[in-house]
């Protein structure tokens, strides 16, 4: 459906819409340990003809609850990191206050373009040579200084594509710092409460967010949040690894498909 019919849908149609794409992101965030703006940003776009950069920052806003909701489900599985999500929190918060200032003005047609190939690589990877997590070492200063960088990224794709940060979060967690599938997830959605709400914060300073729709949104994926996070702890490792692999090429090719399109209209 394209945008100008999207926005001739009746209101009752049009919040349907913003509950089915809250509540299906919200069991993608439970179940993979990512904020679910994945889903929701196109959904914004496509289902609700949003503006891209406002469903950008809408979709941040939505995540909030939705990432908290998960949250609980990994806590009360016992399927959380806290030292190394605060360490990630550190690099997130900051990362996100630079991603949301920078989705006002740098052109994200490179950011994109190395995106896209940092998930294709990633979900090669994860399918070719799925690592064995056997579990993090101690946390000396070198390991500390790579989760603070790793929050730096992933909270500045927060701020600038809308996303949580878990697709860059995960990944790292389980091949780099070795650790285990369902507590990377639950690590993930603990870093990604404050990097969400602290990118929110700074669109609604730059009113680059309708925070009803991001009600709605939210609201709408927190059961479903909470049941992915259970079915998240009892999966086995490598199924979890396959899904995700697939979940990130698919992401992949939504970004690469946003970019050709792009670049279309604009050589017209």
């Amino acid at each position: 459906m394209s945008a100008p019919d999207a926005s001739r849908r009746s209101p009752a149609a049009r919040l349907g819409g913003e509950i089915a794409v809250g509540a299906i992101a919200g069991f993608l965030s439970g179940l993979f340990g990512v904020g679910g703006g994945i889903l929701i940003v196109p959904g914004l776009v496509f289902l609700l003809a949003m503006g891209q950069r406002l469903a950008h920052g809408t979709s941040l806003a939505a995540i909030v609850p939705i990432a908290v909701a998960g949250v609980g489900g990994f806590v009360a599985g016992g399927a959380v990191d806290w030292p190394v999500a605060g360490v990630i929190i550190v690099g997130a918060v900051v990362g996100s206050m630079i991603g949301t200032a920078a989705l006002r003005v740098i052109p994200q047609g490179a950011l994109r373009i190395a995106f896209i190939v940092f998930l294709v690589a990633t979900a090669a990877r994860i399918v070719i040579a799925a690592p064995h997590a056997t579990g993090r070492g101690e946390l000396d200063v070198w390991m500390v200084l790579g989760l603070v960088l790793l929050g730096v990224a992933s909270g500045t794709l927060a701020g600038l594509l809308g996303v949580g940060g878990g697709i860059v979060i995960v990944p790292v967690l389980v091949g780099l710092f070795l650790v285990p599938d369902a507590v990377a997830k639950g690590t993930s959605l603990v870093v990604i409460v404050p990097t969400a709400l602290s990118g929110t914060l700074g669109n609604i300073r730059h009113r680059n967010v309708d925070l009803r729709v991001a009600a709605i949104v939210g609201v709408a994926g927190v059961v479903s949040a909470f049941l992915g996070s259970q079915v998240a702890i009892d999966m086995d490792p490598r199924t979890s690894g396959v899904l995700f692999a697939i979940l990130l090429a698919l992401v992949a090719l939504r970004m690469s498909v946003t970019a050709i399109r792009e670049r279309a209209s604009v050589s017209r």
